[in-house]
């Protein structure tokens, strides 16, 4: 049965404990300097009221949002004006959390008679301290706020969140930030109920990232709302079943995706997926991806659930050229759709015809966006159909949808925030003003050589059976030489086992058919994989077995290929 969420046992030693004044016991006898650091979204004065409420020690605190410099430096600071003109994107921020700063406050000064000083917030952790913790909240928290109206960005307390500042600004510069003292993190604070925090000593926490490092792993699985949205993660997994739609289902986008550490829903602290990859990168990515992706995991799996729902917007993404020098991405998001519910009925939209009029495509996109006329998307681009079990080849580019009707497991690299939208379809977003539609990108990237014929030949490939064994077979779903990872899939019979290795590169697998299979690894871990779940397999783990105990299964498998295409 599909795990909501999937949560692994602390390594022995760890210290784990929830509630506020388990909490603040944490806490040294002083005199100490505390630096609590994390994101701006956290709950900054609930955090500081209840650690000096529940720790018997006298306390001082210092909220060091107010050290920040005046807010307009801020914005010269952290976005050139290219990107402050751009309405849609911007270049990743490269700033170090310092810029929010003209000077910093020299805590010694401020401890006084006090036992304690807490400074909390955003760059509490560039001051000078004994103690270091992070107080965390996953991403979709802050995402979720700015579309609510509420939250904040970094270094811009009490103004009205934006959301390009929050994915493109703020995510970057506190990720990076977050990265560089993870080693010597005093404590993990998790605050998503701002009532029972969840506390994980920093040693425990290495602990246990060194251990995930080495054997297969589910991250925690979440599903988000948009206007093209279906109905099948609400129906089939019990996703938010009273929410709008079930649309965007995160199984592993890395930037966002965390692992639950604990005993059980009262005792478990989320952290971030990426710590992993960070602390631990050869074990994690493997050698090879760790020279070419640096600490970034470089494959994403998502669900685009259109069961119930509408057509997605037709879009393309980045070359890699634009990716890397306008947005500031190392490497760009080339993307497969499998088809894990689908039909000869419905269909795919996936490239130029060979037809297509380019002046004529502007023209149309122009007047759709600008004055409300609809457009006929398969005047320009070709359609397939979406049949179950298909994969389609993405490279960016590409003109892409899928089609209303359709549960896609979507195997992409993993820069996910530039959508260049094309057509929409005249939808209006969640608040009723038309969506954005970045075409200006999309027509600057849009590839405009491979047409008609070549877009089937090289875009729909057919399945090739690359070995075979007793009860199983592998096949080779997808691969092109401008694209930096494959697509494969095992199909088992009941009882089958198939003998799998990593060889150096971590392996991402996903069950799209059957009842279910069991991952067991050289070493000993054993993990069960329900239908629709993925699993990380990080390339430390070596020599693994699929097997299928319950029934036939079909398990879908991405990989990073050799330098040489193999």
């Amino acid at each position: 049965m599909y795990r909501l969420d999937p949560r692994y046992a602390p390594a022995p030693g760890t210290v784990l404990t929830a509630g506020w004044q388990a909490v603040a016991a944490q806490l040294p006898p002083g005199p100490a300097i505390v630096a609590v650091e994390g994101p701006p979204t956290a709950d900054w004065a609930t955090i500081a009221a209840r650690l000096t409420a529940e720790c018997p020690a006298p306390v001082r605190t210092l909220d060091i949002r107010t050290h920040y410099a005046p807010p307009a430096e801020v914005r010269r600071r952290t976005m050139s004006p290219a990107d402050t003109a751009d309405p849609y994107y911007c270049r990743l921020a490269e700033n170090p959390l310092d810029d929010l700063f003209d000077q910093l406050p020299r805590t010694s000064r401020l401890l006084g008679d006090a036992l304690l000083l807490i400074v909390y917030g955003p760059g509490a952790s560039l001051v000078a301290h004994d103690v270091l913790w992070y107080a965390d909240l996953p991403k979709r928290y802050a995402e979720s706020a700015v579309i609510a109206g509420a939250g904040g960005n970094l270094g811009l307390p009490g103004e009205r969140a934006e959301l390009k500042r929050l994915f493109y600004v703020d995510w970057p510069m506190l990720d990076r930030h977050r990265d560089a003292i993870a080693d010597r993190l005093d404590g993990w604070l998790d605050v998503q109920d701002p009532g029972h925090p969840v506390f994980l000593d920093g040693d425990g926490l290495r602990t246990c990232c060194a251990d995930l490092a080495r054997r297969p792993l589910r991250t925690r699985p979440f599903f988000n709302s948009t206007p093209w949205g279906g109905h099948w993660g609400q129906r089939e997994l019990g996703f938010n079943p009273g929410g709008r739609n079930t649309a965007l289902g995160y199984e592993l986008i890395a930037p966002e995706a965390g692992i639950l550490i604990g005993h059980g829903p009262d005792t478990q602290a989320e952290v971030p997926f990426q710590l992993l990859c960070v602390l631990h990168p050869e074990q994690v990515l493997g050698p090879e991806a760790h020279a070419r992706f640096g600490t970034s995991f470089p494959i994403r799996f998502d669900y685009l659930d259109t069961v119930g729902g509408g057509n997605l917007s037709v879009h393309c993404h980045p070359k890699e050229p634009y990716m890397r020098e306008r947005f500031g991405w190392a490497y760009t998001q080339h993307e497969t759709y499998y088809m894990t519910l689908g039909s000869p009925d419905t269909r795919v939209f996936l490239g130029l015809r060979e037809d297509a009029d380019l002046d004529l495509f502007r023209k149309e996109i122009e007047e759709a966006a600008n004055d409300g006329v609809p457009m006929d998307p398969e005047d320009h681009v070709l359609t397939f159909p979406a049949e179950q079990g298909r994969l389609f080849m993405i490279p960016a580019g590409t003109p892409h949808a899928s089609g209303a009707g359709h549960l896609v497991l979507e195997i992409s690299a993993t820069p996910y925030l530039y959508s260049l939208r094309f057509y929409d379809w005249l939808r209006p977003d969640a608040d009723g003003k038309p969506r954005q539609l970045p075409y200006e990108h999309g027509l600057a990237n849009l590839e405009t050589e491979r047409r008609g014929d070549a877009v089937a030949r090289d875009l729909v490939q057919e399945p090739r059976v690359l070995r075979r064994g007793d009860g199983w077979h592998e096949e080779l779903l997808g691969a092109l030489d401008e694209m930096f990872y494959e697509v494969r899939r095992h199909t088992l019979d009941a009882g089958a086992a198939v003998d799998e290795h990593t060889r150096g590169r971590f392996h991402v697998l996903n069950v799209v058919a059957g009842e279910g299979i069991v991952v067991e690894t050289a070493a000993g871990d054993r993990h069960a994989l329900a239908y629709a779940e993925t699993l990380t397999v990080p390339a430390a783990v070596g020599a693994y077995r699929l097997v299928a105990p319950r029934g036939p299964a079909k398990v879908v498998k991405a990989l990073v290929r050799e330098p040489d295409g193999s």
